[in-house]
């Protein structure tokens, strides 16, 4: 009797012509009988693994067509795929797919207008948390906590803004009394038709314009305009209040934040990564130590000009150009030009004086304080400096400005580290 085959695969049956008796192995057919070098890379299997079967194979190759007499497996596998052939596919779902994302995307935009002022009011305070924190790593490294040097940080702000409005309050103050004190005496004037204001409403009967505008219309124009001022204020102190609680965690939490960042780049990658975001937020910082160097000094300079020629409101009106001075290009153009009104008040040829004076000091600032200071914190092209401050001012306005040019430079960070170095090499 003829040797029975085994039931295992691969097992081998006996060759009844054979005189040694020795068992040849069962002919292979298909792929195996190929030989290794008919093998394709996609019917190689690893030694020792049982063979596919024919059903299995055909499951797992998606079918050529998709066509309506597919077979089942065909038709298993469009399933899976999760597709519907062109033959099926109507006018309507194609038309309804694309309104779908048309309308997404209107959606998209729609809310990022709709967040573009609270998403600016974020970008401030984390430009501000970053350009703090060479402030709190000084404070770190001479041995506080992380808590108390944000604290000690958000101690000297408060003391700044204490004086900021020990020195503007008194001002204003002073100008809201007198102008209450001024009405009942420029009402007076106005009937007097011997003073300078009587003959002005003899010649433009102010009192009865400004009773018809009234009457027509205008007390509603005016309640109007004082709600809007009312609403105008309310919203700056909002923002305030939303830029100083961001930017007290963000300052805290800087580190976490940066790791768990890191955490989104392969490990491979990650050290460069970290590397050229650390030089990014050290250029950062010290371009705003250096700023806020420059200011100090613009600031400064106002205080002791108005000193000198007489200009009322001297030390608000330092810190207002030490504020505006922190705006590059056209910041301490704009300071210059409110203390030149200012001066008005004293004489006209102070007034011409006190633009002369700033016109020679911008020159001084952008030759010679600026160069110098920034020397050890960036290192940008002029008109590079130029385009950037034009650009982030007409896209967010003063915020844009003042994060203009660390934006400069962290794009020529990157540039220098990742596109020059292939463009070169290519």
């Amino acid at each position: 009797m003829p040797a029975q085959a085994s039931s295992r695969p691969g097992s081998a049956v006996s060759d009844p012509h054979r005189r040694d008796g020795a068992e040849a192995p069962r002919e292979q057919s298909g792929t195996e009988a190929a030989g290794p070098a008919d093998a394709s890379p996609e019917t190689a299997r690893r030694k020792g693994d049982p063979p596919e079967s024919a059903a299995a194979a055909a499951d797992r190759r998606p079918p050529a067509g998709g066509g309506q007499d597919a077979s089942p497996v065909a038709e298993a596998w469009r399933r899976r795929l999760g597709g519907v052939p062109a033959a099926r596919r109507s006018w309507f779902q194609i038309g309804f797919g694309l309104a779908l994302g048309g309308s997404l995307a209107w959606l998209l935009v729609q809310t990022v207008l709709r967040l573009s002022e609270l998403l600016t009011l974020l970008l401030l305070a984390v430009f501000i948390a970053v350009s703090l924190e060479p402030v709190v790593a000084l404070l770190g490294r001479l041995g506080l906590r992380r808590s108390w040097s944000v604290a000690a940080v958000l101690a000297g702000f408060a003391g700044v803004l204490a004086g900021f409005l020990a020195l503007v309050i008194p001002p204003v103050t002073d100008a809201v009394n007198a102008l209450s004190d001024g009405i009942p005496r420029w009402r007076q004037q106005l009937h007097d038709h011997h003073s300078t204001l009587g003959r002005l409403e003899d010649r433009y009967h102010i009192i009865e314009k400004a009773q018809s505008r009234l009457s027509a219309g205008g007390a509603s124009q005016v309640a109007g305009g004082v709600l809007g001022a009312g609403q105008l204020v309310i919203s700056l102190i909002t923002s305030a209040v939303i830029v100083i609680t961001v930017t007290l965690y963000v300052m805290a939490a800087l580190p976490t934040i940066k790791q768990f960042c890191y955490r989104f780049v392969p490990g491979t990658r990650r050290p460069r990564v970290e590397a050229v975001t650390e030089e990014i937020l050290s250029r950062v910082g010290r371009y705003m130590l250096g700023n806020i160097a420059t200011s100090a000094i613009a600031g400064l300079a106002t205080f002791v000009w108005c000193e000198v020629v007489g200009v009322p409101y001297g030390a608000a009106l330092g810190f207002f150009v030490a504020l505006m001075d922190m705006v590059p290009v056209v910041g301490s153009t704009v300071g210059g030009i409110v203390v030149s009104l200012v001066a008005l008040t004293v004489s006209f040829p102070v007034a011409l004086a006190t633009a002369a004076f700033y016109i020679g000091f911008r020159v001084a600032e952008d030759y010679l304080i600026m160069p110098r200071a920034m020397k050890f914190a960036v290192d940008v092209h002029p008109v590079v400096t130029v385009v950037a401050v034009l650009a982030g001012g007409s896209l967010l306005g003063i915020i844009g400005g003042l994060v203009a040019i660390p934006a400069a430079v962290a794009l020529g960070i990157v540039l220098d580290e990742y596109v020059f170095p292939r463009t070169d090499a290519s």
